[in-house]
């Protein structure tokens, strides 16, 4: 008795119907069309941040201390702040010591508060290009870089 291999599907059966791969073809080109034009025009970027002058800055440096823990140093080592549940502060001090880590950038160099004349708060990486607008996250959020921001 011989045996049968199973049937197979046939191999010109379509995978993905054909009008969900047109419809995918004319996003990838009306995306493309709308870039282009956007480059082309000069049109100015959304959503960027308006420029303002710096009104106050401070220099700080983040170290981790667990998956909520951070410690808050002054660029000279004197501790400022040693938060066990550091809540934001540690959300920031990670995205940074990522944004280093994929840099090959030591992770103790100092971070830089920043608040701008027109109210934005930053937290801005001199060393990655990194930064995060604080003020998106939330009034809380912000308010615990405010604290930082006065704490002596």
């Amino acid at each position: 008795m011989v045996m049968q291999a199973p049937a197979r599907p046939s191999d010109d059966k379509e995978l993905i119907p054909k009008p969900l791969l047109l419809a995918m073809l004319a996003l990838v080109l009306s995306s493309l069309a709308v870039v282009s034009f956007s480059v082309l025009t000069g049109r100015d970027h959304v959503g960027v941040p308006k420029t303002a002058a710096i009104v106050a800055e401070r220099s700080v440096i983040l170290q981790g201390g667990g998956a909520q823990a951070v410690t808050v140093l002054a660029t000279d080592g004197t501790l400022l702040m040693d938060l066990p549940h550091g809540g934001f502060i540690t959300v920031i001090q990670n995205g940074m010591e990522r944004a280093r880590l994929t840099a090959g950038v030591d992770k103790m160099l100092p971070l830089r508060i920043v608040e701008y004349a027109n109210g934005r708060l930053t937290a801005v990486d001199d060393y990655t290009g990194w930064s995060a607008e604080l003020g998106a996250f939330g009034s809380d959020n912000r308010a615990a870089f405010e604290r930082l921001m006065s704490h002596q």
